[in-house]
């Protein structure tokens, strides 16, 4: 199927937050900066891209539903674009696009989307000249990922590998390095600029306690003063985070964390 990603939102938002994820691993806060800016300006709660947006993350973000749910979700998010103004989203393309390809660069766009397969498949059942035949088999293709989850190693192998990996060593090296907690963290401080942070917060009540309960336990086992001191100052650091707006200075401080605790963790 012929798809130009460029009018898929998903997957302008995707791309967005894919090099914002570069940009805080790079520690580049002007291009940091840039792309923060364009996800308020563009995605805020009240745009017509969030709008359709949330359509796309209902049928992407569901994982093991009853067949029958998923069915009945498909046919609601598919009457709920319906009702969208397909110019307003057209021409909120047209300017997200000039604003990323002015202020971030045409290369942008090769950023490399993991789920691109799923985002293709949402916006074809989405739109109405696409063929009945293969709307139908790509909602297929939907309400099986939603009533089985989202299987994003099966489908990275059908990426050609020399491609995939191509990519990776090019663009990706950090962040492919990055421990799953970590790009958790990313991913839900990168969403928290377009949902005003309620993730991110949820997130953090979480994660926060997991890593302080986890220090705590190091603690017990160590009998070096000096390391005991700093794991308390490291605890105290956390419990300074929940009375105060999460920072980027904040970000990398969890970020190191997570790290600490995994090495704690290995060396037992």
């Amino acid at each position: 199927m012929k798809h130009n990603k460029k009018r898929n939102t998903a997957f302008i938002y995707e791309t967005l937050s894919r090099e914002l994820t570069k940009a805080i691993v790079d520690k580049d806060k002007n291009r940091k900066t840039s792309v923060v800016s364009i996800v308020k300006e563009h995605f805020s709660s009240a745009s017509a891209l969030t709008a359709e947006l949330n359509l796309y993350r209902v049928l992407l973000e569901s994982e093991n539903v009853p067949e029958n749910l998923a069915e009945r979700m498909l046919q609601e998010a598919k009457l709920a674009y319906a009702q969208l103004d397909d110019k307003a989203i057209f021409d909120s393309q047209s300017q997200v696009i000039a604003t990323i390809n002015k202020n971030l660069g045409k290369h942008v766009w090769s950023n490399f989307v993991p789920n691109f397969k799923s985002l293709a498949s949402v916006n074809a059942i989405f739109n109405t000249k696409m063929p009945i035949k293969t709307k139908v088999l790509f909602e297929q293709q939907i309400i099986e990922k939603m009533t089985a989850g989202n299987n994003l190693d099966e489908e990275l192998k059908t990426i050609d590998n020399l491609t995939y990996h191509s990519f990776i060593k090019k663009f990706n090296n950090k962040y492919t390095d990055l421990l799953q907690e970590q790009k958790d963290l990313l991913n839900r401080y990168i969403t928290s600029f377009a949902d005003e942070g309620f993730e991110l917060r949820a997130y953090l009540n979480e994660e926060l306690s997991r890593l302080k309960s986890l220090i705590t336990e190091a603690k017990k086992a160590t009998e070096e003063t000096l390391i005991v001191q700093k794991l308390e100052r490291v605890n105290e650091y956390l419990e300074e985070f929940r009375k105060r707006e999460f920072t980027e200075t904040d970000l990398n401080k969890v970020l190191q964390t997570q790290e600490l605790v995994k090495e704690l963790s290995a060396h037992d």
